[in-house]
């Protein structure tokens, strides 16, 4: 698929769904000697949000784990549409569409393994990270540049934004002086 293809799909996008593991982090998983659970998140990926956000478009995560640093990190954020737990991602993502009134058109999903497949195909605009499992980049519309948990999710932030024209506004405050 060319890129204007994809474009034209990210100029309908009123949300964006992510996992987390290997999207929002680069996969792996760390415990301390004491069975807790630390992620490592980058700060590329949480200022994307925060930009996409600020032009109305809304975004979700799905995971499979629960953990408490992803609900303080989404927090953080400003991201109150939390699934954790949750292995059936379609299912879930329904369930949100119809909460928020929108069609599979309007949302981007960006996933690497899977148990995303299923809503990567679903959705308008379905993208997997460059280090993606295989056969989830070979279904996938598009397949960021950037690593998951290293910058990709803020790729397609940036491109979002890019093809809805409201990304030289999100940048404006930074190129002032």
């Amino acid at each position: 698929m060319n890129l204007q293809h994809l474009a034209t799909k990210a100029a309908a996008v009123r949300l964006l769904v992510c996992d987390v593991d290997g999207v929002l982090t680069d996969g792996r998983l760390y415990f301390t000697e004491d069975g807790q659970e630390f992620k490592t998140f980058h700060t590329l990926d949480g200022l994307g949000f925060k930009l996409l956000q600020q032009t109305g478009v809304k975004i979700a995560i799905i995971t499979g784990r629960k953990s408490k640093v992803v609900s303080q990190r989404m927090a953080a954020l400003g991201v109150d549409i939390v699934y954790q737990g949750r292995e059936d991602k379609l299912v879930v993502l329904k369930e949100i569409l119809e909460q928020l009134e929108l069609t599979p058109a309007q949302v981007a999903y960006l996933g690497d393994d899977l148990p995303d497949l299923p809503a990567i195909r679903y959705v308008g605009l379905g993208l997997a990270v460059a280090n993606a499992n295989p056969t989830v980049k070979h279904y996938a519309a598009g397949v960021t540049q950037q690593l998951g948990g290293l910058g990709a999710a803020r790729e397609v932030c940036e491109f979002i934004m890019a093809s809805q024209g409201t990304l030289d506004a999100q940048l404006a405050p930074y190129l002032c002086c």
